[in-house]
This record gives C-alpha cells, structure tokens and sequence, in this order.
C-alpha cells in the first residue's frame, strides 16, 4: 500500500495563510489534493494538519484528514505523526504549497523507490541553470545516486570547472515508513538548524538518502513572487485541465 500524506499549516511567516490562497478560484491545498488524486499508483491520501480552516477544505473533496499538535519544526514532523498500519510500504510526502506539481512525478518517484529499496528516503530532483536562490534546496549527489549533502547555497562552488547544472530538491518524498518513524524521534540536528533543511537531520544520522534527475518540475509557493508566478504558469499548465 501507497500512502501520500500532504503536511499544510497557516502560520507561514513568508506568505501568511498561503495554503488558503486562491489560484484560478482554486485554493493552493485543493490543486494539491485534486493533482494527488491524478496519481496511478496511490492507494490513500491523507492531510495533516492543526488547521480547522485547512480541514474543512479536505473534507469537502471527501480527503481524510489528520489533527496534528499545532506545534512542529517541519513537515516531516507534522507528517510522522500519522498512525501507519503495517500494510503501508511506502510514504510519498506532498508539501501542501505545490500547486503545479506533475502527478506523474510521484509515479516516477514511487517507481525508482521499489527498484531501489535499499534507500530510506528518496528526494527526486530537478535541473537548475541557476542556484542563487536560497528557497530552492540544493541537492549534492554522487554518480550513483547517494545525497551526500542538501543546501540552500549555490554549490557545489565553480571553483576549477564550470557547473553544468545545479540539482533542485523537487518537493515530493517518498519515505519508508520505519525511517519517517525513526526521523521523528531524533532531536534536530547541528546542520539541520544552520542550513533549515529537515533531511539533513537523516543524513546527519546515517539514513541512506538517493536522488534522480526528474523529467518533470514544480513550482513552490514559498513568497509572494512565487504566488505571482504559480497564477501565470497555471493558466498553460496541461494537468489543471485534468479537474475542475
């Protein structure tokens, strides 16, 4: 069983209740809901949240939902605090601000993860010309796969050669649930709270982390200018003429 848990909260500090903000007459949580639904390969889908406002939205598109503790340094956090059954063998994490994600990405994600079982926690990526931007979480793998950093800076440096492309964390996760488990209980770690990327908190602990190059994108609603931005791309976006 595929379970797809989607973390959405109010108090963001950068965009003040941007999960309830409008795209198309459409709030940013239900094109999340409704582009999960668009999956092949999820058999459930649950929102977590310590939102009352958020957990109206959910059940009005008939979306279970779960109350979590109003207080969380994360996501991962928020989402691990979710009951798992034994039958769960995979869970795909969809932050609640990505409007534009492709629901084909979680197929590919959740394809990768069962060939290569062997990770706790999969990140997929995307191709970035540029890496200036500190809201884009910056992915450094080996030949193989393996994360062996995550970072807000522009790296790895152009010190002796020139970067051909920057790796974009894609913000869908697929976790094996005894790693989500096992995150939840670890206190957040030196690298975590510098950088304020919660997966450093499972590289830091010897969790085995990979990567892939991604054949599709997104676009997170992190600051105003995003919104901006995701109410311009979303009027040629191909998967919003999928649902109302």
């Amino acid at each position: 069983m595929i379970l797809a848990l989607i973390p959405c909260r109010l108090e963001s500090k950068r965009l003040k209740n941007k999960a309830l903000l409008k795209i198309e007459n459409i709030t940013i949580i239900e094109h999340v809901i409704k582009r999960a639904q668009l999956c092949k390969f999820i058999d459930q889908i649950a929102v977590c949240t310590n939102s009352n406002l958020i957990t109206k939205v959910a059940k009005n598109l008939n979306i279970k939902t779960f109350k979590s503790k109003k207080k969380h340094n994360n996501g991962t956090e928020r989402i691990a605090e979710y009951p798992l059954s034994k039958k769960i063998k995979y869970v795909i994490d969809i932050q609640g601000d990505e409007p534009l994600f492709d629901p084909r990405s979680l197929n590919e994600l959740i394809e990768f993860h069962k060939k290569n079982s062997h990770y706790d926690i999969v990140i997929p990526s995307t191709k970035l010309n540029k890496g200036d931007n500190k809201n884009e979480v910056k992915i450094i793998s080996n030949d193989q796969g393996k994360i062996l950093y995550l970072t807000r800076s522009k790296s790895p440096y152009e010190f002796k050669k020139k970067n051909k492309f920057y790796q974009k964390h894609l913000s869908v996760i697929s976790f094996k649930p005894k790693a989500l488990k096992k995150f939840a209980k670890l206190r957040r770690s030196k690298l975590e709270k510098i950088e304020g990327i919660e997966l450093l908190r499972a590289l830091e602990n010897n969790f085995k982390l990979g990567t892939f190059i991604s054949n599709f994108s997104s676009q997170a609603v992190d600051v105003k200018e995003d919104y901006l931005k995701a109410i311009k791309l979303m009027k040629s976006d191909k998967i919003r003429k999928l649902y109302k």
